[in-house]
């Protein structure tokens, strides 16, 4: 045995890369980190800032600490696993066509029927012809509003 340790910052730092890039489908099930992954980025920068001080020591001091071939290898995979994290989270989105179908501001939405969240059926013709709260006049218009669903 030659006394060299492990160096685990090395080790520690690529499972954290792997761990922000892997979580990003169960977290982005939350609104706070659904259009920025803040977490996603938080474990790669902890991540990296291991690797790097893990190669500071593998390099640094070669007599004590493993990692001159391991250390640059999970560094640059790490860097390649960030890179392909951003395609996919910034670029790949962007590439979507555009809905042609969709209706434009001020225009007059299709007629539809949905389920509300008491399991009712609601039709876009029903809003339009039931009266206001504490008044006899119907609404002018409906806002409609989309949120982003779990997919």
């Amino acid at each position: 045995m030659n006394g060299r340790r492990w160096n685990w910052l090395l080790w520690v730092g690529f499972l954290s890369s792997l761990a922000g890039f892997a979580s990003y489908l169960p977290l982005s099930r939350f609104p706070v980190t659904r259009d920025v992954p803040w977490v996603n980025f938080l474990l790669f920068a902890a991540g990296l800032s291991l690797l790097l001080v893990g190669l500071k020591r593998a390099f640094g001091k070669p007599e004590q600490y493993h990692g001159k071939i391991s250390g640059p290898i999970l560094t640059t995979l790490s860097f390649l696993i960030l890179g392909s994290f951003c395609f996919v989270v910034f670029y790949q989105p962007r590439q979507l066509p555009a809905s042609s179908r969709a209706p434009r501001v001020g225009q007059r939405a299709p007629e539809f029927e949905l389920i509300d969240t008491n399991n009712k059926a609601v039709s876009l013709a029903s809003l339009l012809t039931t009266p206001l709260v504490n008044s006899q006049m119907l609404p002018k218009g409906v806002l409609i509003i989309f949120y982003r669903g779990y997919w």
